[in-house]
């Protein structure tokens, strides 16, 4: 379908919707939320299409102006200076219109849960996880975002072997989705009496939140097991059996959460956590069939992809897959410096989901 086929099914269908709603009296609850909604979508597209055809109609009005008034000097000049503008305008909002048509992730509205694993590199490794984790955190606050701590396995000396938090806010999932995937770290741990650089690493997943009508659980299918929590060096204990461990048999998935004093609502976040991981697990096996087109795009949703590296003697943190480079690790690891690098992620994304409608 070219382009314009394209524009005029949209304004079509939107006109459709328009239609329904104004005339038909027998449309249930559902299908008018249904339709309200993709008319709600549909709007903005629609407006831009309008003041794109506005554009090339003035553009055609102006070109006429220009050839009708050859005895008007003053007229001409005028007309070509608009002329001139007018066509400086096209590029611009013709973009606009085409990133508007790029097919959107449902997911993107939804909020998101956030986990960090220490990789390889040991107390270092789990050191920087807890900078990461930290770092989406500060993150969360300068966007107005709520930040919730599921989970935390914590270590003997400030680190995170294991960290899960969900982030609730507005297209959380949607400026997030990229951070998926294996940061590296290079730095000189504080017990490094050398003054030796080490390697470590932590794996991030963002995984989008979803409820019980996303994807269903049967209860059959779910191992439960509670026991006493305790944090690092036995620190927190609970002298009741309150942490929950929940095991999906058919999948042999394990979620745990020991964060609440009270079992009940230890096992509701711990559903909450193994309904997103069995989500995305389920999306991502859904896309595997376009793998191969896929490779080379910005987030693959490829877990074991190192992705970016936090370089700490150079001062300098690079993400691998757009081969962009900031020399503002600290600002980056205050969440200040995150917007600018998750503007160009997308901005790359973009670029090839165009590439690809267009070829």
């Amino acid at each position: 379908m070219s382009l314009e086929e394209n524009l005029t099914r949209i304004v079509a269908r939107h006109n459709e919707i328009q239609s329904r709603l104004a005339n038909d009296r027998d449309l249930d609850s559902r299908l008018l939320s249904e339709l309200g909604k993709e008319l709600s979508d549909l709007n903005p597209i629609v407006e831009k299409i309008q003041a794109v055809e506005q554009l090339r109609d003035e553009i055609i009005e102006a070109q006429s102006i220009v050839q009708e008034s050859s005895g008007d000097i003053d007229m001409k000049v005028m007309a070509e200076e608009e002329l001139t503008n007018l066509l400086a305008c096209v590029p611009a909002e013709e973009a606009e219109l085409q990133v508007m048509l790029i097919p959107k992730d449902a997911d993107d509205a939804r909020n998101a849960l956030l986990e960090v694993r220490a990789g390889t590199g040991g107390e270092e490794a789990a050191l920087f996880a807890a900078d990461l984790f930290r770092m989406y955190e500060r993150y969360a606050s300068s966007k107005g975002w709520k930040f919730e701590i599921m989970d935390l396995s914590e270590t003997g000396i400030g680190g995170f072997k294991e960290a899960i938090a969900t982030i609730s806010g507005k297209e959380v999932f949607g400026r997030l989705k990229f951070e998926s995937g294996v940061h590296r770290v290079q730095r000189v741990p504080t017990t490094e009496s050398g003054g030796r650089v080490h390697t470590s690493a932590a794996t991030v997943a963002i995984m989008p939140e979803v409820e019980g009508v996303d994807i269903e659980i049967d209860t059959k299918d779910l191992r439960v097991d509670t026991y006493r929590a305790q944090g690092a060096g036995g620190q927190h204990v609970n002298k009741t059996d309150s942490a929950v461990r929940i095991t999906h048999l058919p999948t042999n998935t394990v979620v745990q959460c020991q964060d609440q004093s009270s079992q009940h609502k230890n096992r509701a976040k711990a559903m909450k956590v193994l309904r997103a991981r069995l989500y995305d697990q389920a999306k991502l096996e859904k896309e595997s069939a376009r793998a191969a087109d896929r490779k080379g795009q910005v987030g693959s949703g490829d877990r074991s992809e190192r992705i970016r590296t936090y370089n700490f003697p150079q001062g300098r943190v690079t993400d691998h897959r757009i081969n962009l480079t900031m020399h503002k690790l600290d600002d980056m690891l205050q969440g200040a410096a995150l917007d600018e690098l998750v503007d160009a992620l997308t901005a790359e994304d973009q670029a090839s989901k165009l590439a690809a409608m267009t070829n």
